[in-house]
């Protein structure tokens, strides 16, 4: 995936608000407001001083007292306010970007997906996503409210003398600007590298649980956990790095607020003493200063937190960005099945040949058995018939028609597609099933179950069909897994039947039934029957034997 610089990979952040612009401009002005309120509570303060001193203000102290009280409320309503809209804003915009990932996924299944570890992409849908709540809800607004407050702030010093509005604004831009940026580089990538290995560890983990079995099974549990050990001490090594790092900035920030109130007070000692400005222009700039880095000290904790922000926001952007190997083909005309066939094809997976100028024809209502050793590229012959994967050089077509001509939905309704591992949901028998139709009645399910040498199991079992799976349907055995995916392609009903070692883990008796069905289906589909023995092929019309990617 291509790697973005972190500015570009911010504006492209940033231009995701614009649906919610109103809201964020409504957030912006709420929270500019409160922060004003809370930075003229000890400024009201000052002035009621100055009035104790008997020095001349234009408001009484009744007004100034109940001006505190308002300042104050108006605070805490426009604190919750600005807080509740900008998790709004962050939510909303977090369900937004989940539905685009997972188009993106969707776009990009099965072909960009192959390889990729499973537990980093889990970690890059939950957790790095979760992490840009904390750009959307604390780091956007944040930005233009201390920009707007800080310029009011220095325009109200200023009044009382032109070199203390250059001070405060000096000061404003060294804490809001100048230290995120030294901050942002003493970082350096440790914020891409903590995203990294807590996306290693996801799919480590992963790994480890889906493996105990054989784990167990071999003794290897010391040399696993050790593994899990290293990354683990690895990853809070970082997280301990960039929390050091958090710590020395929080420092910094401090120091520098020190040191221009230090500024500000030597200043306004220097004006008053020679007179440029008045007991007024002494207290109330210092107060004012002093009242106003709240803003700015919010920025400069960015320059840690984003790192690890930015770094999710470029995982999450390089998915949606994500070239895949197939566009869906929209508005072409619709076309019947009238057989299928594959002229000179050849293809790689990258720069390993799979197959080579391969020929093949599979005629209407006929079953065409497809063997092979394993590897000889099988398997990816019928990738090709359902384009999941584009032909480098030859053409597969339907019906006479190039794949890469036919509407994708068109497509799929024309083919049923068995691979070699069934995937099951966390649902029930029946509710599995039905994903091959969605409308499908309990008949019809029932039909593509004794088709498939299921429907006797089934009803075996308490709750028959209604019966749960269990996660990744670890409740059955392979071979009824494998049943249950040919009950889905039964029920798909479709003329091009494409079975990918669909009896390989049965035994002979349930073979015997799966493959009188075909043998019966056969008289109004086409049936693909790929394995790697021959006496699965049996049933078959014609059978051809690859070897290398060719047909031997």
């Amino acid at each position: 995936m291509k790697r973005q610089s972190k500015i570009r990979v911010l504006l492209r952040m940033v231009k995701l608000v614009q649906p919610l612009t109103g809201f964020m401009l409504l957030a912006i002005f709420m929270g500019t407001l409160g922060f004003l309120c809370a930075q003229f509570i000890p400024i009201l303060g000052g002035y009621a001083v100055l009035h104790g001193l008997r020095i001349g203000i234009p408001v009484s102290i009744g007004f100034l007292g109940t001006a505190l009280i308002g300042v104050a409320l108006l605070r805490a309503v426009l604190k919750y306010a600005e807080q509740r809209t900008n998790h709004f804003i962050a939510f909303t915009l977090l369900a937004i970007i989940r539905d685009r990932v997972f188009h993106a996924l969707c776009r990009l299944c099965p072909a960009k997906l192959e390889g990729r570890d499973k537990g980093d992409l889990i970690s890059l849908i939950t957790s790095d996503v979760e992490l840009l709540e904390v750009f959307y809800a604390h780091t956007i607004s944040p930005i233009c409210i201390a920009f707007l407050v800080e310029a009011i702030m220095v325009l109200f010093i200023g009044s009382f003398h032109w070199s203390l509005g250059l001070l405060s604004l000096a000061a404003f831009l060294s804490v809001g600007v100048a230290l995120p940026v030294i901050i942002s580089r003493r970082s350096g990538s440790l914020g891409d590298e903590l995203r990294a290995d807590n996306g290693a560890l996801s799919a480590y983990m992963l790994e480890s649980i889906r493996g105990l079995d054989e784990t167990i099974q071999y003794g290897g549990g010391k040399a696993r956990l050790a593994g899990l050990t290293g990354k683990t001490n690895a990853l809070s090594e970082k997280q301990g790095n960039l929390n050091r790092l958090t710590g020395v900035n929080l420092a910094l920030a401090n120091t520098f607020i020190l040191f221009f109130d230090a500024a500000m007070l030597a200043l306004c000692a220097f004006l008053y003493t020679r007179g440029a400005v008045g007991f007024d222009g002494f207290l109330i700039p210092l107060i004012a200063l002093m009242s106003s880095f709240g803003p700015v000290t919010a920025l400069a904790s960015l320059g840690t937190t984003l790192q690890a922000t930015v770094a999710s926001g470029a995982r999450v952007l390089a998915v949606i960005d994500e070239t895949p190997e197939t566009e869906d083909i929209t508005g072409k005309a619709e076309i019947a099945f009238s057989g299928a066939e594959a002229k000179n094809v050849t293809f790689s997976y990258g720069r390993e040949p799979v197959l080579s100028d391969l020929s093949l024809a599979f005629p209407e209502g006929k079953i065409i058995g497809v063997v092979g050793k394993s590897g000889c590229g099988k398997s990816t012959l019928l990738k090709l018939m359902m384009r999941l994967w584009r032909v480098r050089k030859g053409e597969v077509s339907i019906s006479d028609r190039s794949v890469e001509t036919i509407n994708t939905r068109n497509l799929r309704e024309l083919e049923s597609y068995m691979t070699q591992e069934t995937q099951l949901f966390k649902d029930t028998i029946a509710d599995n099933i039905r994903i091959a139709k969605l409308d499908a009645t309990d008949a019809e399910i029932q039909e593509a179950c004794k088709k498939a040498s299921i429907h006797d199991f089934i009803m075996t079992l308490p709750q028959g069909y209604d019966t749960p799976v269990g996660e990744l349907g670890d409740t059955l055995s392979g071979g009824e897994r494998q049943r249950i995916g040919l009950a889905r392609a039964f029920l798909h009903d479709a003329p091009l039947m494409l079975l990918d070692e669909a009896t390989s883990n049965l035994d002979s008796l349930n073979e015997a039934v799966i493959l009188k069905s075909l043998k019966e289906e056969a008289a109004s589909k086409t049936v693909v029957l790929v394995s790697h023995r021959r006496s699965t092929a049996r049933i078959a019309d014609e059978i051809i034997e690859m070897e290398s990617g060719r047909v031997s």
